[in-house]
C-alpha cells in the first residue's frame, strides 16, 4: 500500500514537472523582439490615452498621494498677485482661478494700455483689507509645490469668486472644472474689470513669455508717448473725483496712475461712476 501511494505521488510530480517545462519551452519559443515590441505597443497606448485625458487628470505629484492633508491656514494675508496670497510664510495659490501677472497689460476700452496684473493685485488687496482675517482650506499641491487652496474672508465671502465677479481675474476651467462659469459669463457681459477691453489670457500670456523676456509695456505711473498724445492727461497733480470732468478721464487716471485706484472705491473697474 505504502509502495502504492509513493508511485502515485511520483507520478504526479512528474507531470507537474513536465507541464511547468512545457510552459517554459514555449515562452522560450517566442522571439524576444516580438516580447518587446507588444510591450512597447501596450505603453505607447497607455501614454496616448493619459494625453488625451490630460486636462481632466490631477496633477500628479508624490506629495498629492502621500502625507496628511494640511489643516486650514488662517491669518492676515500679503498679496503676492491676483491669485496667490502669503499667510504666516505659507505662500497660498487660489483654486480654479488665473489672475493676469504682475508684468502684465491689458487694453481697455480706449484702446490704452494698463497694468492689468497690478491692478489686480490691488484690488485683491482692497477686498481682502475688508474683512479680516483669511482663512483657505487645502485642496493640492501645485508642481511649484504651493499650497492650493479655497479661500474665504473673515465674513464667508469667497475670494475666488469675488476676484472673477469683479473682472479680476477668470474662471480656469483646467483646475476648476466649470465651478465658476456663471460668474465668468455674467461678468463678461457686465464689462467690467478686464472685460472693459481687450485682454490675453493670463495662461497665454504667460505661454507667449516664457522665454523670460519682459513685455513692452512701461512700469505702473509712466505714461506712454501715444497715451500722452491722444489724450493730454497727466498723473500730477493727483485728482479727486469733484475735480474731473468726464468719464473717459477718470478710466484714464484709474489705469495710468498710481493713485488711479483710490477713484474706484469698489474695485470694479469702474473710477467715479457718479460720472460714468
Amino acid at each position: 500500500m505504502d509502495r502504492s501511494r509513493h508511485d502515485n505521488r511520483s507520478d504526479q510530480w512528474r507531470k507537474r514537472t513536465g507541464a511547468k517545462r512545457s510552459r517554459a519551452l514555449r515562452w522560450a519559443s517566442v522571439p524576444r523582439r516580438l516580447i518587446f515590441v507588444t510591450f512597447a505597443a501596450a505603453g505607447a497606448l497607455a501614454a496616448q490615452i493619459a494625453m488625451q485625458h490630460s486636462d481632466r487628470l490631477p496633477e500628479l505629484n508624490a506629495s498629492n498621494w502621500f502625507g496628511p492633508k494640511p489643516e486650514p491656514i488662517s491669518g492676515v494675508a500679503s498679496v503676492i498677485d491676483g491669485d496667490t496670497i502669503e499667510v504666516r510664510g505659507q505662500r497660498i495659490r487660489f483654486n480654479g482661478i488665473d489672475a493676469p501677472e504682475s508684468k502684465q497689460y491689458c487694453d481697455d476700452a480706449k484702446g490704452f494700455e494698463y497694468p492689468c496684473g497690478r491692478r489686480s493685485a490691488e484690488a485683491l488687496d482692497t477686498f481682502l483689507a475688508a474683512s479680516r482675517p483669511v482663512q483657505c482650506t487645502f485642496v493640492t499641491w501645485d508642481r511649484y509645490h504651493r499650497f492650493v487652496g479655497d479661500c474665504r474672508r473673515a465674513d464667508g465671502a469667497s475670494v475666488a469668486t469675488w476676484m472673477v465677479e469683479h473682472g479680476q481675474a477668470l474662471d480656469w476651467p483646467r483646475y476648476s472644472h466649470g465651478a465658476m462659469r456663471h460668474s465668468r459669463r455674467r461678468r463678461g457681459a457686465a464689462k467690467v474689470g478686464m472685460w472693459v477691453g481687450n485682454f490675453q489670457a493670463p495662461w497665454d500670456w504667460r505661454a507667449s513669455h516664457a522665454d523670460g523676456a519682459a513685455p513692452s509695456s512701461q512700469p505702473l505711473g509712466m505714461v506712454s508717448r501715444k497715451l500722452l498724445a491722444q489724450s493730454g492727461y497727466s498723473c500730477e497733480p493727483r485728482r479727486y473725483c469733484s475735480q474731473i470732468s468726464s468719464c473717459d478721464e477718470a478710466q484714464w487716471y484709474l489705469h495710468n496712475c498710481s493713485w488711479g485706484r483710490k477713484l474706484d472705491r469698489d474695485g470694479d473697474g469702474v473710477a467715479c461712476e457718479t460720472l460714468c
